[in-house]
């Protein structure tokens, strides 16, 4: 018995050694969008516990409402939440591409029950709102979409525009298969 305690240290010694937990990074990375300095605490109020550079990837422990404590090369402390980026490069949000969706109109939006534009449609154009297609009688009946003009359409997989959600701004023969018929809520734009 006393060999196999022995052991078990020995290993979760040896694996200490192999592995540092320095070595083991915790936390939701992000990007510093400025040069930024670290907080004790969650304020301005709290004392300097270091800078980390513009464009700098650190790590988040938590959040409160507008202050995040991050590690950023061994450092540790609080910095302004609106201060980091979450994407895959050091960018705020909302600056990614132009996505180019079409809206306002004029044009039309037709849904399909069958693939290839076949079968029952409901053609609308823009403004036209479903929170819930079942109050329609029409849940989960369609199968492809056709837009024509200057308009899209947000299709989503459950009422109240709640779970898988796609816009579509182009015609497609079939949907995409969580939203073949499998449409509860709509919007034209």
């Amino acid at each position: 018995m006393r060999a196999l305690v022995k052991l078990a240290l020995s290993l979760a010694l040896l694996l200490g050694i192999a592995w540092p937990a320095s070595a083991v990074q915790t936390g939701t990375p992000a990007w510093t969008l400025k040069a930024l300095t670290l907080m004790e605490g969650p304020g301005n109020a709290y004392d300097v516990t270091g800078e980390v550079g513009a464009e700098v990837r650190v790590y988040v422990n938590r959040c409160s409402k507008i202050w995040c404590e991050i590690q950023a090369n061994g450092q540790l402390g609080w910095v302004d939440l609106y201060a980091l980026g979450f994407g895959q490069e050091p960018k705020p949000p909302l600056s990614g591409p132009e996505l180019n969706l079409k809206k306002g109109g004029p044009g039309t939006v037709c849904l399909y029950e069958g693939r290839n534009f076949t079968g029952n449609a409901l053609c609308v154009g823009t403004g036209f709102v479903v929170h819930d297609v079942l109050l329609r009688r029409e849940d989960n009946r369609y199968s492809s979409v056709q837009i024509e003009g200057n308009v899209s359409v947000l299709l989503c997989r459950d009422r109240h525009f709640k779970s898988y959600c796609v816009r579509v701004n182009e015609s497609q023969e079939r949907l995409h298969g969580f939203l073949d018929n499998a449409v509860s809520s709509m919007r034209v734009y």
